[in-house]
């Protein structure tokens, strides 16, 4: 039973989303996390041991080779640091990879669950920038600032730590300086974050446009529009150039206010240092510097900053994915119309059983209201109705597209349909390939079987490749009577109990809509259910029952 009773949910933010995304894999990005923070913690090691070493040589006179072991204790830490820094970008670009896979396929589920009736509304440009460009731009969130938002907070703690254990005064001077660069770095990213949504949008608008002008290509020649819609895509794509220009603008400044106030804050404790050597300043630990605290807290002043620098680099990078998130997050709170689990009508030999079912859109008033009927096994039923009023939102009820927006609607099908329209759906591919979207595992004999059936014999007999014999999308090599034919013979080959046909005979010569109707005499001997929205009255003619959409109301006439 499909009712229209939809539980409401909270929508879905940007934010909420990539954190949810984030949880899936949330052990690897705190390893990667770690790993850093440890590739980090040997670089302050690094740092110390060398300004050691160089007081050692410089201010007591050591010789080179009594600090041998120290030496080769620094070589280890480099190599220690090295294999640190390899494992955060395995476990960062692992977990980055296992997330978009994830993201991906929680997009596709959804247009799935969203069914064709919501895809008609939909540009295909649109929705595959979104499966692919704005998926994989949520990369760099994940493999890089993600972690590094982990590693800003424990590393510069650490290096604190060790300042204030050197200088107190430095580190009391770190400290205040540091939270002016988030501060800044966050007043420039909100201004980045919008430029980026709008980038998307706009990277969207323009493969579905781009993608529109192709598939018109025929109709442009035709009517000598072909200059004016190349102009139309260089317009589209200077606009996407000239906000892509914008976008690293900001980028590029985020990292200049962060290189600005971390060389301020370096230069303010090279003269602290410098001066306290000379004895110009007098103040607190400055008259007990060393060589040895000053070059080490001088060389661990910009490793303080280094996580904050990182960050900055990456900043664009969550800009970008929350840009990204916001658009397939706009798909993810789309509300469900195709039903989850269906039941099955009461009565045994019913397909289909409608109860005061009623069919509308959001936004709009109601379509068809009321309704009540009930298809039987081996019915042969024909829809008719003017343009608009309903027939195929009908068709697309009975066929699980779509669920009532009041009553309830019982299906027998097992989501098993067979779906024929005025448009024949064709892809780019061979003959084979199209008839296999019916029956994956059907045999050469079988789909020559179904071409002779639906008229196509002849075509096939006189093609090189026969079944291998290639087409374009939508049918381009082949005729518009031929595209029919070819959709009737994947219907043959399909062993749906239930066929649904919205208009099969529109715009069809004389002949193929003969064959059309004899496929249909075919599909009732042979004991499947047939539904048939239609205006032509030889289609009517072969139907045991008869519906009426009209005036919002379904009516059944006498055959």
């Amino acid at each position: 039973m499909v009712t229209s009773n939809i539980d409401q949910v909270m929508p879905i933010t940007s934010r909420s989303w990539l954190n949810s995304l984030a949880r899936h894999e949330q052990k690897k990005l705190t390893l990667a996390a770690i790993w850093g923070v440890l590739a980090g913690s040997h670089t302050v090691l690094l740092v110390v041991g060398l300004a050691w070493l160089v007081d050692q040589l410089v201010i007591h006179g050591r010789s080179p080779a009594s600090l041998t072991v120290f030496f080769l204790g620094l070589m280890a830490v480099v190599l220690l640091r090295s294999l640190f820094q390899a494992m955060q970008e395995a476990n960062s670009a692992e977990a980055s990879l296992r997330i978009r896979q994830h993201a991906r396929e929680e997009l596709l589920n959804k247009v799935a669950a969203l069914g064709p009736v919501w895809l008609t509304r939909q540009q295909s440009g649109a929705i595959a920038t979104q499966a692919v460009e704005h998926i994989e731009a949520l990369d760099g969130y994940f493999a890089r600032f993600y972690p590094q938002m982990r590693i800003v907070v424990a590393l510069p703690l650490l290096i604190l730590c060790i300042v204030g254990w050197l200088d107190y005064l430095v580190a009391l001077f770190l400290l205040l300086s540091a939270p002016l660069i988030p501060l800044f770095m966050a007043l420039v990213g909100m201004g980045a974050e919008r430029l980026n949504r709008d980038q998307f949008m706009a990277v969207s608008r323009l493969s579905a446009h781009f993608v529109d002008r192709v598939r018109g290509m025929t109709t442009l020649q035709l009517f000598g529009h072909t200059k004016s819609a190349q102009k139309e895509v260089w317009y589209a794509t200077d606009d996407y150039r000239r906000l892509s220009m914008r976008t690293l603008r900001l980028a590029f400044l985020s990292s200049a206010v962060l290189e600005f106030f971390a060389s301020v804050a370096i230069a303010v404790v090279a003269m602290y240092v410098g001066f306290g050597l000379l004895g110009y300043i007098d103040y607190g630990p400055s008259s007990s510097l060393t060589l040895f605290t000053g070059l080490a807290v001088l060389l661990l002043a910009p490793e303080f900053f280094q996580p904050l620098r990182t960050l900055s680099q990456h900043y664009h990078d969550r800009a970008a994915a929350l840009g990204a998130a916001e658009s397939v997050v706009a798909v993810l709170n789309e509300q469900d119309i195709v039903p989850s689990a269906p039941s099955p009508p009461h009565a045994e030999d019913a397909v289909i059983e409608l109860c005061q079912a009623g069919i509308g859109y959001e936004g709009r008033a109601t379509v068809l209201a009321a309704l009540d009927a009930t298809i039987w096994r081996g019915d042969v039923v024909a829809i008719t109705g003017e343009s608009g009023s309903g027939k195929s939102s009908l068709i697309a009820l009975m066929a699980g597209f779509m669920m009532p927006s009041s009553g309830e609607c019982r299906y027998r099908h097992g989501g098993q349909v067979a779906w024929l329209d005025q448009t024949p759906c064709i892809i780019q591919g061979s003959l084979a390939d199209n008839l296999r979207l019916a029956a994956p595992g059907a045999d050469q004999a079988s789909m020559v079987r179904a071409l002779q059936r639906a008229g196509l014999g002849e075509l096939l007999s006189q093609l090189p490749d026969g079944l291998q014999s290639q087409v374009g999308e939508r049918g381009v090599g082949l005729s518009g009577g031929q595209a029919q034919r070819l959709t009737l013979a994947r219907v043959y080959l399909s062993e749906a109990p239930l066929v649904l046909l919205d208009e099969p005979t529109a715009s069809l010569d004389a002949v193929t809509e003969q064959a059309v109707i004899q496929a249909l005499l075919d599909w009732a001997k042979e004991g499947r259910t047939l539904v048939i929205a239609t205006h032509h009255p030889a289609v009517v003619a072969v139907a045991n029952r008869h519906f009426i959409c009209q005036a919002g109301q379904l009516i059944e006439a006498a055959v």
